[in-house]
């Protein structure tokens, strides 16, 4: 499971059929900045920390035979206001 920051979207007019309704957002993983593209069905926005699990974990999330996602936003990180 990576920690990542949203820092845009993606969109795509066309997508392969078997590919639910989600967005595809574009992450960067802290700590280190690598960026990865992640399918979203939280409705996550930009500049929200978030959970991202990828690989054969992300895709098993979906019921039926698995879309080509690997990378999926699983939870929403709450940040503290103050300090």
């Amino acid at each position: 499971m990576l920690r990542a920051r949203v820092i845009g979207n993606v969109w795509a007019t066309k997508k392969v059929s078997s590919i639910p309704n989600g967005a595809f957002l574009e992450v960067e993983v802290e700590p280190g900045g690598s960026r990865l593209i992640a399918f979203d069905v939280l409705g996550s926005g930009v500049g929200e920390a978030v959970l991202v699990a990828t690989g054969s974990v992300a895709a098993s999330w979906f019921e039926g035979e698995a879309p080509p996602i690997d990378a999926l936003i699983i939870g929403s990180i709450d940040e503290s206001t103050s300090h």
